[in-house]
C-alpha cells in the first residue's frame, strides 16, 4: 500500500510517496481505508520540524482522518465491515481525566498518522462519523473539532445567553463558534480581516472585532458586554494575546488556552488572574467521550464544518504549502479517492 512518510528532518521537501506492507489487523483491531484526512498545524510543526517534540523518523504524519473498515481482528466488537469511522487523536484515551491520557499514544506523532491508503486502527481508538458529514467533513473532526468541543462542554459549561469569545478564524475558533451558537450563547470572535468577520456571522457570531484596525481588542469586548466580559475564552494566540484576553474575560471566566500561534514568549500578570478570579486551563483535544458527545451534537444540529480547501492526498506538500503561507478559513483536506 502507498503511504506518504516524512522521511527526514528539514521540512515539506522531506515528503515522500513510498510503498509499506499491507497491515493486518490483530486482536481489538481493524483496518480502515482512508477516504480523506485534514491537516492542523501540529502536523504543519511536525514536518517542519519545529514541534516541541521530536519523534522518530520515518514518520507517516496527520492525525485526523475517516475511513471504510475493510477488514476486522478477533473481538472486535464496537465496529464491523463497512462502517465508517474517524480515529481519535489520543490512542489510549476513552474518557475521564486527562490523567488517563498517554502522550506516548498521539497519532500522527509519535505513532504513524493517516496519510496512507490504509491504516490500522485499535477499535477503542475511533468514533463512528456523523452521518449527516461527507468524507472529507468528517476528516476534519478529530483535533480541531475535538478541542473546541472538549473546551466548551467537557471542560467548560457554555450556558445559553452566556459569551463566548473566540480569537481568529482558524479551524479551533471556527468549530467553537458553531458549537457555542448552537448552545444558544452569545459569540464574539476577533480577526484581522473584515471579510472574514462577514463570513463568521454567517456560523452564528454576533459580532465580531478587528484587531488590526482596533489594537485594544479586549476593550472592545467589554464595550460590546456592557463592561461585563466573556465568560468563556477560546484562546489561541499564546502569551501575547493573554493579556487581552484577561482584559476581556468576565469574573469567574474560564479561559481555554489551546495554541500558541503568536508565539511561546511573553509575560502575563497573576494580579489580573487573581482580580477576575478566572480559571486558565489547558485543552489537549479531548478524549474519545468528549468526541463521541460532539458527533451526536454535529447530527442533532446539522452542522457542517468549514472547509477552506481539499486537495487530492497525493499533493500533500502542497498542502502544507498553503497552510503555511495562507491564513485558511476553515480546513484544508486530503481527498484519498483522488
Amino acid at each position: 500500500m502507498k503511504a506518504i512518510e516524512l522521511q527526514s528532518p528539514g521540512g515539506i521537501d522531506s515528503l515522500r510517496m513510498v510503498e509499506r506492507p499491507m497491515p493486518e489487523p490483530g486482536r481489538q483491531e481493524m483496518i480502515i481505508k482512508v477516504k480523506a484526512t485534514a491537516l492542523n498545524y501540529r502536523d504543519a510543526e511536525i514536518v517542519r520540524g519545529s514541534y516541541h517534540t521530536n519523534f522518530r523518523l520515518p514518520l507517516v504524519p496527520l492525525s485526523d482522518g475517516v475511513g471504510e473498515v475493510i477488514a476486522i481482528g478477533a473481538e472486535v466488537s464496537r465496529f464491523k465491515i463497512g462502517d465508517r469511522v474517524c480515529g481519535t487523536f489520543w490512542q489510549r484515551w476513552v474518557g475521564g481525566s486527562f490523567a488517563m491520557a498517554e502522550p506516548s499514544y498521539q497519532r500522527g506523532g509519535p505513532i504513524d498518522g493517516l496519510l496512507s491508503e490504509v491504516a490500522r486502527l485499535d477499535e477503542q481508538a475511533a468514533v463512528m462519523a456523523p452521518a449527516n458529514l461527507s468524507d472529507v467533513e468528517a476528516a476534519t473532526l478529530p483535533c480541531a473539532g475535538v478541542t473546541a468541543w472538549h473546551a466548551l462542554f467537557t471542560e467548560g459549561s457554555v450556558k445559553p445567553g452566556e459569551t463566548v469569545l473566540c480569537l481568529g478564524t482558524g479551524g479551533v475558533s471556527l468549530f467553537a463558534v458553531q458549537f457555542a451558537a448552537a448552545a444558544g450563547a452569545r459569540v464574539i470572535v476577533t480577526s484581522s480581516s473584515d471579510e472574514k468577520l462577514a463570513r463568521v456571522k454567517q456560523l452564528g457570531a454576533h459580532d465580531g472585532v478587528n484587531y488590526r484596525t482596533d489594537p485594544d481588542w479586549a476593550s472592545a469586548v467589554l464595550t460590546l458586554t456592557d463592561g461585563r466580559g466573556a465568560d468563556h475564552v477560546i484562546e489561541v494566540g499564546g502569551p501575547q494575546s493573554f493579556a487581552q484576553s484577561l482584559k476581556a474575560a468576565a469574573q469567574g471566566a474560564q479561559i481555554n488556552v489551546i495554541g500558541y500561534l503568536g508565539g511561546s514568549d511573553g509575560a502575563i500578570n497573576p494580579l489580573d488572574i487573581f482580580r477576575r478570579q478566572v480559571s486558565a486551563r489547558g485543552i489537549p483535544v479531548g478524549s474519545r467521550q468528549s468526541f463521541e458527545a460532539m458527533t451526536r451534537a454535529i447530527a442533532v444540529n446539522r452542522l457542517r464544518p468549514v472547509i477552506d480547501r481539499i486537495l487530492p492526498w497525493s499533493q500533500a506538500a502542497e498542502a502544507f504549502r498553503y497552510l503555511e503561507r495562507g491564513s485558511p478559513f476553515g480546513k484544508v483536506v486530503l481527498d484519498h479517492t483522488q
